[in-house]
């Protein structure tokens, strides 16, 4: 398996040298961990999808989410199944049945498929940021990350995605020395393809996910673990990179039982979803 995502790799950093992105425009970033919210007559999940894409609006007569163009997706809820059986075939709801932690304790991950937001509604996500290769890659720009290493994340400029990760890179320029090797040797960004083992298509299709490096990261698939049952994690990443990653929006792979800890997607109606239910959000601190 490490052989199979390593190919990806290959294949992401091939396809970026024969394109020429432009630069992440200028824009207003937010800070989803501070981000003024209230409750009201909505579900929670419904609100935090609101909040994180203001260009929508909730049609609830309807059960229909549509954007400022009128594109719209049918909305069905959570369906309680087990965490194992919303994986392959999540429903719009079911992406919230478990609530991501803004915290640094990695002892729920031990539990069984605990993977907040390991799970995705495939519409949602093509409704979102585009429905095919040439609908995503049409929106697609380039992001420095910095830190003196001359990577460089091609991501979707649409919902902001783009913005929040410049801001978040910017951000993390002020340890820029200390965090220089999570930026090289990198695992890559935008590659239209499918999750390992499964017909089901991977977040970096979208443009919404970066890969740091695969070294120091760690998957679940690499370290021989049988799934459902992983066990610990090795965590390398320093608190301080995941904490300004979650507050422009992108939550990490690390706090899955199905751990991959170089990954980290664009993911804010999850942030917000987890303060909406009282979630506590770590103060930023040295590690």
């Amino acid at each position: 398996m490490r052989v199979f995502k390593a190919f990806w790799v290959i294949v992401s950093l091939f396809a970026f040298a024969f394109a020429v992105p432009a630069h992440a425009q200028s824009c207003t970033p937010r800070d989803f961990t501070t981000l003024s919210i209230s409750t009201n007559t909505t579900p929670d999940w419904i609100a935090a999808i609101l909040l994180a894409f203001p260009d929508l609006r909730y049609d609830a007569t309807r059960s229909m989410l549509i954007d400022a163009n009128g594109a719209q997706i049918f909305v069905e809820g959570p369906t309680g199944r087990a965490t194992a059986d919303i994986l392959p075939r999540a429903t719009l709801g079911d992406q919230f049945a478990i609530a991501y932690p803004l915290s640094r304790d990695l002892s729920s991950r031990l539990v069984p498929w605990y993977d907040p937001g390991r799970a995705r509604h495939g519409a949602f996500f093509a409704f979102l940021y585009g429905s095919d290769r040439a609908d995503v890659s049409t929106n697609l720009v380039a992001v420095a990350a910095g830190q003196g290493t001359g990577t460089v994340f091609r991501v979707n400029r649409r919902r902001g995605v783009a913005c929040q990760l410049q801001a978040a890179m910017q951000a993390l320029q002020n340890d820029a020395d200390r965090l220089a090797p999570y930026f090289k040797n990198v695992g890559g960004s935008f590659n239209w393809r499918r999750i390992a083992g499964t017909e089901r298509l991977s977040a970096h299709s979208y443009g919404i996910a970066i890969d740091i490096n695969v070294d120091l990261g760690g998957y679940w698939r690499w370290s021989g673990a049988t799934e459902g049952q992983v066990g610990l994690y090795n965590n390398k990443i320093p608190w301080s990179l995941v904490e300004t990653m979650e507050r422009f929006g992108f939550i990490w792979g690390g706090k899955w039982h199905h751990f991959d800890g170089m990954h980290f997607e664009y993911r804010p109606e999850l942030i917000l979803f987890s303060r909406l239910q009282g979630g506590v959000v770590s103060p930023l601190r040295e590690d």
